[in-house]
């Protein structure tokens, strides 16, 4: 996980020089860095067909306030599954949790594939699933790879393994656009498992890749038994972070919920609300919700692939942080002034594509500094629970605001403010990062000068402790 600068008389490889226009890899980066992309590609891949059916099965048989519901009940079931993932990293290596933990996803894919096959609605129990397989997943695919670098490292190559992540999605959402309008929801599902057993396969390579290479030997062994919670409320800077989670995943959501709402609409006024024409509005929602999403993606990796490696190298990991909060500020601005259709979808296309490639990287980035229990743990109560909880305070809002017939303008006028808080937040995690950042390169010069002063491998005792 050591940062070694590149030797000026070594000749670039190929593969490092093609990969220099997207961000600075060094010799010997290029195919683990390439291979992580992969899992990521894979992993949104799969993903993004997972959401398209959900958003089919979803919409038609509940509605875009049952969805903004549903949604709350995710961070409920978090409060017992983020405990139970932390204390199982604490009883295997790293790549053991990888793999078990997708396996455990890919075999409940099976289960919802059969019982909807025999006609069971599906709908909530699945769109709670698939709202926890997001969040677990990802965010331990992605802490997975916080661990094999470090944040000199991760600023210069996790724009690639974006540009993976953002690939994935935008292929696997235009694949499950064209897919469901042919065979239905559910033959997208099992797809969407082997992709999964093919995110293992490929997690196990890059494991074996940066493990054989001497001077980026990364730590394997089990974590340390302390919790994510705890580990939250005794650093302030994981504390904002958490802050800026929640803050982030309610703007987004409620632009969602206003979206979704008017997608109904029109799926309603073509094809008519009775349960004849459930199978049609099905196709027509998912096709819908399968186009949107190919957008978002298509400018996603093109933000991936032109514009974040130049933001962190010019910006920084923190004032990049700012440009989507703005953005989303901007936006719902717009909406107010041209409350239309057109307004709210291009904004969305532009906020969810922000917040998927630039705003993503740089949220990840925000970890590389931080400790391997950090990083599994309370990664995994951020991007999981607490992104959940942006669910309960926009599911609140979207029930007082049926209650009191909140306008379009109102619930954008929400967005206003909770933009403004974000932005704020950010501003104060600025500081924030730059300590952590310090402190992790001060613990990194310390853990360097003990290497040296300790003797050879061959000449250590044994341990006790096997990783």
């Amino acid at each position: 996980m050591n940062e070694h600068p590149p030797d000026p008389a070594r000749k670039r490889g190929l593969t490092s020089r093609l990969l220099r226009p997207i961000a600075e890899v060094r010799d010997g980066e290029s195919a683990g860095v390439l291979l992580l992309g992969l899992n990521l590609f894979l992993v949104l891949a799969a993903y993004y067909m997972l959401k398209t059916v959900r958003e089919s099965l979803i919409l038609t048989q509940g509605g875009a306030e049952v969805k903004a519901y549903s949604a709350a009940g995710q961070a409920i079931m978090l409060l017992g599954l983020v405990p139970a993932f932390g204390a199982f990293a604490s009883r295997v290596n790293r790549i053991q949790l990888v793999r078990w933990v997708t396996l455990f996803f890919a075999s409940n894919i099976v289960v919802f594939f059969v019982a909807g096959r025999l006609g069971a609605v599906i709908s909530v129990p699945y769109f709670l699933w698939v709202g926890i397989f997001n969040v677990m997943v990802i965010a331990q695919f992605w802490a997975f790879a916080n661990d094999l670098y470090s944040p000199e490292q991760g600023k210069r190559l996790f724009p690639i393994v974006g540009l993976g992540s953002s690939l994935g999605a935008w292929v696997g959402s235009m694949y499950a656009g064209r897919v469901i309008r042919v065979t239905g929801p559910y033959p997208l599902m099992l797809i969407a498992a082997v992709v999964l057993v093919l995110c293992v396969i490929v997690a196990s390579l890059v494991e074996r890749r940066m493990r054989s290479r001497d001077h980026a030997a990364p730590e394997t062994k089990p974590l340390a038994s302390v919790g994510g919670y705890t580990l939250i409320r005794q650093q302030r800077y994981l504390m904002l972070v958490a802050l800026m989670v929640v803050l982030l995943n309610v703007v987004n959501s409620s632009g969602e919920y206003l979206f979704g709402r008017l997608i109904v609409a029109e799926a309603t006024r073509l094809y008519g609300a009775g349960p004849g024409s459930l199978q049609v509005r099905q196709s027509f929602i998912g096709g819908t919700y399968g186009t949107f999403f190919s957008y978002v993606n298509l400018l996603g990796f093109l933000f991936q692939l032109f514009v974040v490696s130049r933001v962190f190298k010019y910006l920084g990991v923190e004032r990049a942080l700012l440009i989507h909060p703005t953005v989303a500020l901007a936006g719902y601005l717009a909406i107010l002034k041209t409350p239309a259709l057109g307004t709210i979808k291009w904004f969305k296309v532009l906020d969810n594509s922000l917040d998927y490639s630039l705003g993503n990287t740089a949220k990840q980035a925000l970890w590389l500094p931080t400790s391997r229990e950090a990083k599994y743990k309370a990664k995994q109560v951020v991007d999981s629970l607490c992104m959940r909880a942006g669910d309960v305070v926009q599911a609140g809002i979207v029930f007082a605001g049926e209650r009191l017939a909140f306008t379009f303008e109102t619930f954008a006028w929400v967005n206003v403010v909770l933009s403004l808080a974000w932005i704020g937040t950010v501003a104060a995690l600025k500081p924030a990062y730059r300590d952590t950042l310090a402190s992790s390169r001060q613990a990194a010069a310390e853990a360097a000068e003990g290497d040296t002063a300790r003797p050879p491998i061959a000449a250590r005792p044994a341990t006790s402790n096997a990783s």
